[in-house]
């Protein structure tokens, strides 16, 4: 078992930037690959980024490719996605998951945060 718990979302204007946490406790996070989801008012939760265990691998989606960057401190049990050149099609809730095999897909994630609000302001 995993507890995730996001933080560092909030209100930027277009262009800006934050930088998102995920802090594990209970398993340590190494052992999981880690990713970032977001799901937009009215739509579904879509795929942002992974990361592998050791970090040396990670996937992007298309629409974030360039802008935003995943990484984790395996010793500090925490993921980060920094997220650069915000756009207000960027405004959702923001979840971290855990999984045990790398995945690009929702279902292949086992633990989920309760999510964090990023909104892009135009």
């Amino acid at each position: 078992q995993v507890q995730l718990v996001e933080s560092g979302g909030g209100l930027v204007q277009a262009g800006g930037s934050l930088r998102l946490s995920c802090a594990a406790s209970g398993r340590t996070s190494s052992s999981y690959a880690m990713g970032w989801f977001r799901q937009a008012p009215g739509k579904e939760r879509e795929f942002v980024a992974t990361i592998s265990r050791s970090g040396g691998r990670s996937t992007y989606a298309d629409f974030v490719k360039g802008r935003f960057t995943i990484s984790r401190d395996n010793a500090k049990n925490t993921v980060y996605l920094q997220m650069n050149s915000l756009k207000p099609e960027d405004t959702a809730v923001y979840y971290c998951a855990a999984a045990v095999f790398y995945s690009v897909y929702e279902r292949g994630y086992d633990y989920w945060g309760q999510g964090t609000q990023v909104t892009v302001s135009s």
